[in-house]
């Protein structure tokens, strides 16, 4: 199998880097040192609650969050691991908000981290609509590890598409 579209966008080193690790077999030996635990947020209630915390703790004047959900992911590679919906309608002459977010459901069985990692990145749209300087800068803030989570959230689908199962 070839993974290397989940790290086109990084460095040729650290591509390499990844390669050996998947073709030796390694990833994950790697994968259960650094992250021994699977997160415990199995209900939508509970990621709703996960969730509403990291914005209240970062995002104190964004727009009020309505729903986080888990959703059935078919193809991880051409669909999002994670959304932000925006939706706005008119409702007695005033102008209401919605905001939403999606979580795959292949992350119900991710270590707390990389659940956190996409959380973050989701909620970082509620400021910041691009992937621009400006959204990274906001998910650092929120996540100082924020760049390697996403690599390794990268590297957990790969496990997931060799079918290894490590929780």
């Amino acid at each position: 199998m070839n993974f290397s579209h989940y790290f086109l966008q990084y460095p040729e080193h650290i591509q390499t880097q990844v390669q050996q690790l998947i073709t030796s077999g390694k990833i994950e030996h790697y994968f259960k040192n650094k992250y021994p635990h699977a997160h415990q947020l199995q209900s939508e209630k509970s990621l709703y609650e996960y969730t509403n915390k990291l914005k209240q703790r970062y995002l104190k004047n964004a727009p009020n969050l309505n729903s986080v959900r888990y959703k059935k992911q078919s193809d991880l590679v051409k669909n999002a691991l994670g959304t932000h919906t925006f939706k706005s309608h008119q409702h007695g002459g005033k102008l209401k908000a919605k905001h939403e977010i999606a979580i795959a459901e292949q992350l119900k069985n991710a270590p707390e981290a990389l659940l956190k990692v996409l959380v973050v990145h989701e909620l970082a749209h509620f400021k910041e609509k691009d992937h621009n300087k400006a959204f990274y800068q906001l998910c650092c803030h929120m996540e100082p590890e924020y760049h390697q989570l996403e690599l390794d959230l990268r590297l957990f689908l790969v496990l997931q598409q060799l079918q290894l199962s490590f929780y």
